[in-house]
């Protein structure tokens, strides 16, 4: 989609360019594509719509066909409700639309894999509650898109978004650091910023295992998109603060594919490591092969 190899050069581009880096990415998008920059816009726009659609289409009776997904996004909000979670109410709302959107994707809705449908969860549950509390327009969010996008695209090319490459590393680390850049982009920070917000959210998740329970993208996959999402705000705010990564962003990111390489088979989405091999992991698995769901 996108030609950048490198945050560096993704930077460089911008600055050369006197570009902002959403729009960068955008152009690096149209000449990789040949697409004006009004449809990859209104392709982006999709993509915030869908999202939207996804959170706010959220049916807390809905469960998947395992059992074992459903109805967690709704016991949040309800905590939420009654005034009684420990992080505020903001940060426990982006822990709500995370389990929303880890639900929906687990019940077979429409949600944007972004990048992945396992990690799914994270960036619109960052996304959407800072555009609320902040009352951002829509062309703003689209911007955070791309600038999202076009960090993903550079950690998909030097190191690999697929759990069953890298380990959830790849995945809902992935999500973790495009949704850090693009929150650093919505607040007003610098190109610079964005990719120590990114190198510092990987780092916080170097080496997370992919170990689904019964080879299903839910338990514990669902909430570790809370997780994420939790990790790109904090580490968003690191950057705004000034704070940086010593390891370059590029570097960082090729250490995650070189982690993703040293991780067993087993760790990698094979649903035969971690908490899949399990006792309780173990029989759920049985459950499942067996026809029936597990709740």
């Amino acid at each position: 989609m996108i030609e950048f190899t490198s945050i560096q050069q993704m930077l460089e581009e911008t600055s050369s360019s006197g570009l902002p880096l959403w729009d960068a990415i955008r152009q690096a998008d149209c000449q990789r594509q040949g697409i004006s920059p009004q449809q990859s816009w209104d392709k982006m726009a999709v993509m915030l719509q869908a999202m939207e659609d996804a959170d706010r289409s959220y049916q807390e009776t809905d469960r998947s066909h395992s059992g074992l997904s459903g109805g967690d996004g709704g016991k949040m909000a309800r905590y939420i409700r009654a005034g009684k979670p420990l992080c505020g109410p903001f940060l426990s709302d982006v822990m709500a639309g995370a389990l929303r959107m880890g639900e929906c994707n687990a019940c077979m809705g429409r949600i944007v894999a972004a990048p992945t449908a396992g990690a799914s969860g994270v960036m619109p549950a960052v996304l959407l509650p800072v555009q609320k509390k902040y009352s951002l327009n829509d062309e703003t969010m689209v911007q955070a898109l791309y600038v999202a996008a076009g960090f993903g695209q550079v950690i998909a090319t030097r190191a690999s978004i697929s759990g069953a490459e890298g380990g959830c590393q790849a995945e809902v680390g992935s999500a973790s650091a495009m949704a850090a850049a693009a929150l650093v982009h919505l607040r007003g920070g610098a190109p610079e910023q964005m990719a120590a917000a990114c190198a510092m959210a990987i780092k916080n998740l170097l080496g997370l295992v992919c170990d689904p329970v019964a080879g299903l993208v839910e338990v514990p996959c669902v909430k570790r998109n809370v997780a994420g999402a939790v990790n790109a705000l904090a580490c968003a705010d690191m950057a705004l603060a000034g704070i940086c990564s010593a390891i370059p962003c590029d570097e960082v990111i090729d250490a995650m594919r070189s982690v993703g390489e040293s991780l067993p088979v087993s760790l990698r989405e094979t649903g035969n490591g971690g908490l899949a091999a399990t006792p309780t992991g173990r029989q759920i698995a049985e459950h499942m092969q067996s026809g029936k769901a597990v709740i």
